[in-house]
């Protein structure tokens, strides 16, 4: 951090050596209060990578730091498991894959899926025939030409029919196979009936596969799940808060949270506030959810979590890094036409990357947000033109 300041100094230094000798580049306080003023035009300013930004009215926060650590939600993790006996015949998907909802992960061989599909279209065919029988004897008995007890007879054969139907198609829901695989049997290859399709409950990404091809899996004392898919497109923070700073917590408050090393915070909300606390640490567990559209959030990270238990509106701040302290004071840069300015300032409550300014700056006046330590340096230099 040291060098890098050192480098942004040199930078600034540079661009305002462009000016010339005639031209004063610093002017130091004299006698009667004037501020210093570095001497900059808005080329310069650009050149030495001085961002703007105007001072202004923001939310600060008073937040209750806590570590964490970032794990799957646990309502995105999907366990893969067959529902019946057989064996691996093929495996589209690996470890690492990202697959979408309903797509084929695996196909199993089963005797016990082959003898439910022949049950199946064995029912589907007695039904139609039975329900035709019945169409035709209510017409008949309509007209006179059989007695009405025959369409009686054929009307309640016909219900058992449409019952037996019906059981066969639950039983293979039950064993996993869907209503459109159920529908595409009577035109299914005779071969296929002992396939069992086994497919994405969710979209996600493969993050076990516990079989292989050719494996024996189902009940019986074997392997009965294939794969585990976690969904991470949304995270969650295992928080732990101290039974003294539970009274301050509650569901629905917003959480930032941030990683050391890594610049970017991400926006959550708790979700959970454990009503136990745990016997040995006496904390309470409180999870938040935090989006995670691009994976930064990795499971098993640890983070901290600042959870925000006060927020007003204040009327002045400025960005952290416009801040310097010269001669144990808080300044900041303000632009104005000659360059900068160095103004003398009270700080109050910090909000992360925003500072509350108290006394010494006004709403909408312009300062410089970054490279100030190069300012500051600048400010340091003997008067070269006194």
């Amino acid at each position: 951090m040291f060098l890098a300041h050192r480098a942004a100094a040199a930078i600034v230094s540079a661009v305002l050596a462009l000016g010339g000798a005639t031209s004063p580049v610093l002017a130091e306080s004299k006698p009667d209060g004037k501020p210093a003023v570095i001497v900059m035009d808005d080329e310069r300013i650009k050149l030495a990578e001085i961002e703007l930004r105007d001072a202004g009215p923001a939310p600060i926060g008073r937040r209750l730091m806590v570590p964490g650590t970032i794990v799957p939600d646990a309502g995105r993790i999907a366990h893969v498991s067959v529902k019946l006996s057989g064996t691996v015949a093929e495996l589209r998907k690996n470890i690492g894959d990202d697959v979408v909802k309903d797509e084929l992960l695996a196909v199993l061989e089963s005797r016990e899926v082959a003898d439910a599909k022949s049950e199946y279209l064995a029912a589907r065919l007695s039904n139609e025939l039975q329900q035709d029988l019945a169409a035709r004897d209510k017409s008949l008995s309509e007209g006179r030409a059989v007695p009405e007890q025959q369409y009686v007879k054929s009307r309640n054969a016909a219900a058992q029919s449409q019952m037996r139907l019906g059981i066969a198609r639950q039983k293979l829901m039950a064993l996993g196979v869907t209503e459109a695989e159920i529908t595409s049997l009577p035109e299914a290859a005779a071969g296929t009936l002992r396939s069992q399709n086994i497919r994405a409950p969710i979209s996600g990404r493969i993050a076990e596969r516990k079989v292989e091809q050719g494996t024996a899996v189902g009940r019986d004392n074997l392997e009965t799940e294939l794969f585990v898919i976690v969904d991470l497109s949304q995270v969650w923070v295992e928080l732990a808060v101290a039974s003294t700073d539970l009274p301050l917590v509650r569901e629905g408050q917003p959480v930032d949270v941030t990683v050391r090393g890594v610049p970017e915070t991400g926006a959550g909300r708790i979700v959970f506030v454990s009503p136990l606390l745990d016997k040995e640490t006496r904390a309470a567990r409180v999870v938040a959810s935090l989006p995670n559209p691009d994976g930064r959030w990795r499971p098993g990270s640890f983070v901290t979590a600042g959870i925000t238990i006060e927020r007003r509106d204040v009327a002045v701040t400025v960005p952290f890094a416009a801040i310097q302290t010269i001669e144990g004071g808080k300044v900041v840069f303000v632009r104005i036409k000659e360059g900068f300015e160095k103004r003398n300032v009270a700080v109050g409550r910090r909000d992360g990357t925003v500072v509350e300014i108290v006394s010494g700056l006004s709403a909408g006046e312009t300062v410089a947000a970054s490279n100030t330590f190069s300012l500051k340096a600048e400010l340091s230099k003997p008067g070269d033109e006194d």
